[in-house]
Order: C-alpha cells, then structure tokens, then sequence
C-alpha cells in the first residue's frame, strides 16, 4: 500500500485510482454509519480531500488513520448539515422473521442521535480505537469524548430497548 500511495503522490493516475477503489468501501462505511442519507455526499467530499491533499501526506503508512479522520469529519459535517427532525413513529423497530434485529434497526436508532453522537460510537465502537484515539480524530479533548462516549451508549441502549 505504501509504494501505492509514493505512486498517488507523485501524481500517477493509475495509483490515484486504485488508491480511490482501495479506500471507498473502507470510508463509505464510515460515512454511512454517521451521515446516514448524506453518507454518499460525506464519502465523495472526503475522497475530494484526500485526493486533493494526498501529496501532503507525510509518513504513507498512515494513509488508512488520515483518510478515516477525514471521513469522519466530513460525515459530521455532512450530517449536521442534513440534518432533519426525526419522526420517531417513523422509525419503529422492525424485527425480521425470527424475531432478531437487523442492520436495518441498528440504523434507526443510529438515525435518532445527534451526528457527534454517531461519530464516537462508530470509532470507539466500530472501529475499535481507545477514547484517545478518537479524541484526536475528532479534534477534542479527552473528557469531551469520555462524555460523549457515555451519552451516545446511554441514548442508543435507551432507544434500543425501548
């Protein structure tokens, strides 16, 4: 991947490319997860950045971590700016034929959060990094993801249940 992201960064449209065919399901989860309906916007914004400032990239190794902070910021972005009254009625649990719960609800619940809340949830619980992690992804202290951290679980267990 490294000798992939020298040949993007020298310009090689080849690589830009592969590069882009690489990343886009990896970051279009992202952008789904937190953006919801703007996640397609979110993915093409991010794609736009990273292609845009790849040559700025210093260590090529980090490429996957920068393109997600990218990604993450712009599905906030993305989704504030969307962002719409839920219905909750709208939004009622459907269970499928033997009673379990899909992709489908876990999305509904998701679509009752505040965008930041999305956000934290899907690094801390998705992606797996610690709450340092996502604090600098974010661009916010420590507390601030500790706090958030707790609300989102809180809200999504609430609405999960309820």
């Amino acid at each position: 991947m490294e000798a992939l992201v020298a040949r993007a960064q020298r310009g090689d449209p080849d690589a830009v490319e592969q590069l882009v065919d690489d990343l886009a399901p990896y970051l279009g989860r992202i952008c789904a997860s937190i953006a919801l309906d703007g996640g397609e916007d979110a993915l093409q914004e991010t794609l736009i950045i990273i292609i845009s400032n790849l040559r700025s990239l210093r260590e090529p190794a980090a490429l996957r971590g920068w393109a997600r902070t990218i990604a993450v910021r712009e599905a906030v972005r993305i989704a504030r700016r969307h962002s719409i009254a839920v219905d909750p009625s709208a939004l009622d649990t459907v269970a499928s034929a033997d009673n379990e719960f899909t992709g489908v609800d876990v999305r509904q619940v998701l679509a009752q959060m505040p965008p930041h809340h999305r956000a934290v949830l899907v690094l801390r619980e998705l992606e797996g990094l610690s709450e340092a992690e996502a604090a600098q992804v974010l661009g916010v202290s420590l507390g601030t993801i500790k706090s958030r951290s707790a609300r989102a679980r809180d809200a999504f267990r609430r609405r999960w249940t309820a």
